[in-house]
């Protein structure tokens, strides 16, 4: 668990007291308030839960490299290449001698 899962949950809950509480003294401001803060602490604890998630894959990533480096080069000499005939448009870049 990172900071940005425990500021969110603590955002989170801090929003709801405040919507209860603007909704037992009638305030919609406060509910609004409530309701944006609850929001706001949902939205960064998935942040904080995909940039732990993204932490581990890439540690896991980065161990798998050093067991196989030249098969980690191939693979990524394969994407690259992908990626680089699927921005050129399969073949526009290409010059055809006549």
């Amino acid at each position: 668990m990172n900071t940005d899962e425990i500021k969110g949950g603590v955002r989170n809950a801090a929003g709801r007291v405040q919507d209860a509480v603007g909704g037992l003294l009638g305030d919609t401001g406060a509910q609004v308030e409530g309701k944006f803060n609850q929001a706001a602490g949902s939205a960064q604890g998935a942040f904080g839960r995909a940039r732990e998630t993204t932490d581990d894959l890439l540690s896991e990533l980065a161990g798998y490299t050093k067991e196989q480096p030249l098969l980690a080069l191939g693979l990524t000499l394969g994407v690259g290449l992908v990626l680089g005939l699927l921005i050129l448009g399969g073949g526009r870049g290409v010059y055809i001698r006549k």
